[in-house]
């Protein structure tokens, strides 16, 4: 084991405490995160050249009204997800600890199935072509991603296994090992390489005119970077390693690789959108 670890840098959880009122990173991370993929996706609906012809098939004013829908989708789904896949019996047996989200415990693959859904409904209430939509979306909820592993480094959770490289660190919680700063490796891979990889397929490569074709792209790249970096995560204590050593992030997100592929290949056979639906 190595003889050197960089300090984990202390930061407060709490941002601002005023008497019972207190604003923690991870809450201000998915508040920021929500805003700047808003930004984001009105960015795409207002560019013209990366539609073709048929320009975009929604409004700026869509996305205004899509982000309470998004917010419902991501918040829900990523506490249901958390229950049902990372800790169930513990909220089997305290069903009012559900409710407790200030106590951390969300999942993005149950957010991301939220947010889904929202958008499918949405999509269908607005008569807005559903896959497009999804496009627009995926590449804006990399701010998130970002700010929230940045957010799950500040609170010292979700650290990597024990190493001996020399920038591996003692975290508070983590026992005397230095480890992985794991948070950053998905901060780095979830948020700012997979936008960029997406940045390129809307905005240089016009693969908003495939639809479908973004949204398999971002199931795929995150898949791929979960994936990658659950080699250097810790396991969820209350799981642990499952058969073959997967953990359940690997578990949830081969799944997604999957059926990324095949949607950028259905996505790639279809003819590029000549009207305004997809």
């Amino acid at each position: 084991m190595t003889l050197f670890a960089i300090p984990f840098p202390t930061i407060d959880p709490v941002l601002v405490e005023v008497g019972p009122f207190a604003i923690r990173w991870y809450a201000l991370a998915y508040i920021v995160g929500i805003f700047l993929g808003w930004w984001y996706a009105k960015r795409l609906v207002r560019n013209p050249s990366i539609w073709g012809p048929a320009g975009s098939p929604m409004t700026p004013a869509d996305i205004d009204d899509f982000v309470v829908w998004c917010a419902v989708g991501i918040i829900l789904g990523g506490r249901i997800g958390y229950v049902l896949f990372y800790d169930f019996p513990l909220f089997a047996a305290n069903p009012a600890e559900i409710f407790a989200l200030w106590h951390g415990g969300m999942s993005f693959h149950g957010g991301f199935l939220g947010t889904v859904l929202a958008m499918v409904i949405f999509s269908r209430v607005r008569k807005i072509p559903t896959w497009s939509l999804i496009d627009v979306i995926a590449p804006s909820v990399t701010f998130g991603l970002f700010l929230g592993r940045l957010a799950n480094f500040i609170n010292g959770e979700l650290y990597g296994r024990a190493t001996d490289v020399p920038w591996a660190m003692v975290f508070p919680g983590g026992g005397p090992e230095p480890r992985h700063p794991s948070q950053l490796y998905e901060a780095l891979l979830e948020g700012v390489v997979l936008f960029a990889v997406l940045r390129l397929l809307t905005n240089r490569f016009g693969k908003l005119q495939h639809p479908g074709f973004v949204s398999g792209a971002f199931a795929t790249g995150y898949g791929l970077a979960r994936t990658f970096v659950e080699f250097f995560r810790e396991p969820d204590i209350q799981i642990g390693y499952l058969a073959g050593g997967l953990t359940m992030g690997m578990i949830l997100s081969i799944p997604m690789i999957l059926a990324g592929i095949v949607l950028m290949v259905w996505a790639s056979r279809r003819k590029p959108v000549a009207s305004g639906a997809g």
